[in-house]
C-alpha cells in the first residue's frame, strides 16, 4: 500500500457512478453499499450486466432501488452465449425507463475467452442493437485498439447517442478517435495505481468534457483501499486523481463528470 488509508472525502457535490456490479459486491447488502455510497454524494448508480443470466438481476435490482439503474450487454468474456434469446431480452427491455445504455459489450483480445471472429461479430450486433434502440453503449477493450477502432468507425455514425469507452486503458489513438466520434472515457481506479502512467496519460490529454467517473466495483479498488473489496463510496479518490493530473479542483472534476454523466446517460 502506496499511501495511508484515510477517511472518503465528501466534496458536498452530486456525483454519477457509471459503472459498477452490484450483483457481483460481496461485502454487505445492496442497501448497505448504495447507502454508504450516497452518504458521500452519489446520486445516481448504473449497474451493468455481462451475460444473458445476469441481465434480469440487474434490472430487477434498478427496479427495487430508486436511484439504481441498469445496462443490458453480453460482455466479450462470454459472446458465445449471445443468441437470438438474448438479442431479444435487449430490444424487448431497452424501452424500460431503468434502462440506460447496452453494454457491457466490447472485444477482450488479452484474455480471448472467446474466439475474436465471435467477439467482432456479437460486439457489432449489439451496437446495432444500440443504434436502432437509440441507446448508448458501455464498451469494454482490452488489448483490441485496432480492432475496436475499426467497428467503432462503421457504427458510430449510426448511433445518434454514444456512450462511453470504459475502464481505459487503451492507447492514445483509440481515445482520441472515440472522443472524435463522441464517446467518453471512464475512469476508475487504475488512473491511482503507480504503474498507470499510461491511464494518466490518456487523462492529462482528453478534454473534462469527455470524462466519466466509475469503479468498475467489486474490481479495481483505487489507492489507498487496494486490497479491499472495491466500491462506488470510494468515487471521490478516483476524482481527486483526475484532478491532480489535469492540474483542477477536484470541484471542477466533479461538476463536470456529472454532468457528462446526465448529457450521456439521463
Amino acid at each position: 500500500m502506496s499511501k495511508k488509508r484515510r477517511d472518503i472525502p465528501a466534496y458536498g457535490l452530486p456525483i454519477i457512478e457509471t459503472h459498477f456490479h452490484l450483483d457481483y459486491l460481496k461485502e454487505g447488502s445492496a442497501d448497505d453499499i448504495l447507502s454508504a455510497a450516497r452518504t458521500i454524494g452519489v446520486e445516481r448508480f448504473m449497474t451493468i450486466s455481462v451475460e444473458p443470466d445476469n441481465m434480469p438481476k440487474a434490472l430487477a435490482l434498478a427496479e427495487a432501488h430508486a436511484d439504481l439503474y441498469a445496462t443490458l450487454g453480453v460482455h466479450p468474456h462470454e459472446a458465445a452465449l449471445f443468441d437470438d434469446a438474448a438479442e431479444g431480452y435487449i430490444r424487448t427491455h431497452a424501452i424500460h425507463d431503468k434502462v440506460v445504455a447496452v453494454g457491457e459489450i466490447g472485444l477482450d483480445y488479452y484474455y480471448d475467452h472467446c474466439d475474436r471472429t465471435v467477439q467482432r461479430q456479437v460486439f457489432a450486433r449489439q451496437l446495432q442493437l444500440a443504434a436502432e434502440s437509440e441507446l448508448p453503449v458501455v464498451i469494454h477493450t482490452r488489448e483490441a485498439d485496432e480492432d475496436t477502432m475499426a467497428i467503432l468507425r462503421e457504427y458510430a455514425p449510426q448511433m445518434k447517442r454514444k456512450g462511453v469507452v470504459h475502464s481505459f486503458t487503451s492507447g492514445m489513438e483509440l481515445a482520441q478517435l472515440a472522443v472524435e466520434l463522441g464517446f467518453c472515457l471512464g475512469i476508475n481506479g487504475i488512473v491511482t495505481f503507480n504503474k498507470a502512467d499510461n491511464v494518466r496519460e490518456v487523462v492529462a490529454a482528453t478534454p473534462l468534457s469527455n470524462l466519466l467517473l466509475e469503479t468498475d466495483a467489486p474490481f479495481l479498488t483505487p489507492i489507498p483501499f487496494r486490497g479491499m473489496e472495491n466500491a462506488p463510496k470510494y468515487l471521490p479518490f478516483i476524482a481527486e486523481k483526475i484532478a491532480e493530473v489535469k492540474g483542477l479542483s477536484v470541484e471542477e472534476v466533479l461538476t463536470q463528470t456529472y454532468q457528462n454523466s446526465l448529457r450521456e446517460f439521463f
